[in-house]
């Protein structure tokens, strides 16, 4: 990871005071005042008026890559000790307990410098698409740093906060986890005015154990909530609705349950969704978003609850959802020759799969046309119920309607079984188990699709599907003849 140092330069005495640690000159006197103007933790990154952190790890620890980062030209570490092999080389250093950590405290010190407000947003599915709405929304009234790309971790968010410019009058901060005390962790760094939680899901259920315990570890974004501040809820959700905390102006949004911001007569089209807002003071009609499916509907009412808590003109809170864009590959639908293809290949949950089949389904329906397929890949960190999970979202996909499924990844034989479990018939099913073979399940879609067909490829960030649809794009005079 690498980011620019987005107000001004730092220096290394700065540095020090900041975090509490101990200015250190190897090699040689310097000047103490020594500048950095961006912060990187991969060594082969690094460049003069680089900042390197070295992060220490039980597969890798950065510190083996300090004499790699001096070589590239930094003149700045940032570690938790010298190593015996770096002492004849010639920079600065400033050694502290914990770099990680460290790296949370420069950030929020760099925050504080900077009059803005902040909106933090975290849950098990929909972050960085809520993230994007909520941003989309703001930017049309205020100066707007968000979350880059993916850095919603322990050092990716803290370093995203590095690179806002000092002109920011919002930044909106995607906060990710895998365990307790990570949130809270980002939360107490970020102390933001406003907080959401899309949702309390299954994913990291391997490390948590229960969807209470992960309710418990997403709830832990109040620890840095300002006093007063206003925390949105899903009020679909049973265990955020069951949520109670004086101490924070809640605010629900939903679909199916009576909320302060609720979206009803939801209308889809093949690549826009229409819906009504009712809330206790009124009714906005016909707002529009560019994309489908139900999960987009919450994400499109957490930017408009924002949007309302900070005082945008409801013109200009719907011309920003209409602007959204979706990010990476998430929910990008386009047509590939004769075929409509829906790339969902960032991650995975089963709430996330089951989310887009039913795209796959609406995307079908409108279009008339066409058959209803799926490739659908592994999906990690689901500890015991993994393989149950895997098979629910087979039984989904046949109760869908799915016309054939394409399974990829050992663990996602147990969705061609749920598959079968739900009535598609076994000839409709054609698995790969190796993931390092995408070409194997490109041959098989090759041979499969027709003109006016729907695909859906989906999974976990560790399946790498995108490399199935690479393929089909390289081969794809050969598709649907």
């Amino acid at each position: 990871m690498k980011v620019n140092v987005g107000c001004r330069q730092l220096t290394m005495s700065e540095l020090a005071q900041i975090c509490g640690g101990i200015l250190t000159f190897v090699g040689g006197e310097f000047n103490r005042d020594m500048p950095f103007s961006y912060v990187c933790t991969d060594s082969r990154e690094t460049a003069d008026g680089a900042l390197f952190v070295a992060l220490g790890g039980e597969r890798v620890d950065g510190h083996d890559y300090i004499d790699a980062a001096i070589s590239k030209g930094s003149g700045c570490v940032l570690c938790e000790r010298i190593p015996n092999t770096v002492l004849d080389k010639k920079y600065v250093a400033v050694v502290v307990e914990d770099s990680l950590k460290a790296v949370g405290e420069l950030a929020k010190a760099y925050d504080r410098r900077i009059n803005h407000r902040k909106v933090a947003i975290t849950g098990s599915v929909g972050k960085t698409t809520t993230k994007e709405f909520v941003a989309s929304v703001l930017e049309e009234s205020f100066r707007v740093h968000k979350t880059l790309g993916n850095y919603n971790s322990n050092i990716g968010m803290p370093l995203s906060m590095l690179s806002m410019s000092s002109d920011t009058e919002v930044s909106v901060l995607e906060m990710g986890m895998s365990g307790f005390g990570e949130i809270e962790y980002l939360s107490k760094i970020a102390e933001p005015d406003i907080a959401i939680i899309t949702n309390v899901g299954s994913s990291h259920m391997g490390h948590l154990g229960s969807r209470e315990n992960i309710g418990k570890a997403k709830l832990e974004i109040v620890k840095g909530l300002k006093k007063g501040g206003t925390l949105i809820l899903n009020g679909d959700d049973d265990i955020l609705r069951a949520y109670n905390n004086p101490d924070f102006n809640a605010i629900y949004v939903g679909i199916d349950n009576d909320c302060d911001f609720r979206a009803v007569n939801i209308r889809e089209g093949i690549d826009k969704t229409t819906f009504d807002i009712v809330s206790s003071k009124r009714t906005v009609e016909n707002v529009v978003i560019p994309t489908v499916g139900k999960h987009n509907v919450y994400a499109a009412l957490f930017a408009y609850a924002v949007g309302m808590r900070m005082n945008v003109p409801d013109g200009m809170i719907l011309r920003g959802l209409a602007s959204y864009r979706p990010v990476g590959m998430r929910q990008n639908i386009y047509d590939l020759g004769k075929i409509t293809v829906i790339e969902d290949c960032y991650n995975a949950s089963p709430e996330s799969m089951k989310a887009a089949i039913g795209v796959l389904s609406s995307v079908k329906r409108n279009k008339g046309k066409g058959r209803m397929l799926a490739l659908l890949g592994n999906m990690y960190e689901l500890g015991a119920q993994s393989e149950s999970f895997h098979e629910q979202v087979g039984m989904y996909f046949a109760k869908a309607g799915g016309d054939a499924l394409f399974t990829f990844g050992e663990v996602a034989d147990h969705i061609a079984g749920g598959a079968l479990l739900g009535g598609l018939d076994n000839e409709r099913i054609f698995r790969n188990a190796n993931v390092s073979d995408p070409a194997l399940s490109g041959e098989m879609l090759l041979h499969s699709l027709r003109e006016g067909d729907t695909l859906l490829v989906k999974a976990s960030r560790g399946a790498a599907a995108e490399r199935v649809i690479a393929y089909l794009r390289e081969n794809q005079s050969r598709l649907c003849i």
